[in-house]
């Protein structure tokens, strides 16, 4: 069953795609089916420029546990990195 759960923020970036570096100004966050790993449901990020279209984007899909322990690990190394701002 899908979900369609769907998450969307502005963010300021830049990401690799096959055709080299663009820039980043949106990420698309859902838990829903994955269009390639082998999981029912997965938490699926893509990374966009949506001016730019379908080529400027970065997709990820996670197990459950694996999106946990990178949300993890994306706090920790903010938490190390306070001081060098």
């Amino acid at each position: 069953m899908c979900t369609m759960i769907v998450e969307t923020a502005p963010i300021s970036g830049c990401g690799k795609g096959a055709g080299g570096w663009f820039k980043l100004n949106q990420v698309n966050v859902s838990y829903d089916h994955p269009f390639h790993a082998p999981l029912d449901h997965a938490l699926n990020i893509d990374f966009v420029d949506k001016a730019a279209g379908p080529g400027a984007r970065v997709a990820v899909e996670l197990d459950a546990e694996s999106a946990r322990r990178l949300v993890r690990s994306i706090e920790a190394a903010l938490e190390q990195g306070k001081g060098y701002h």
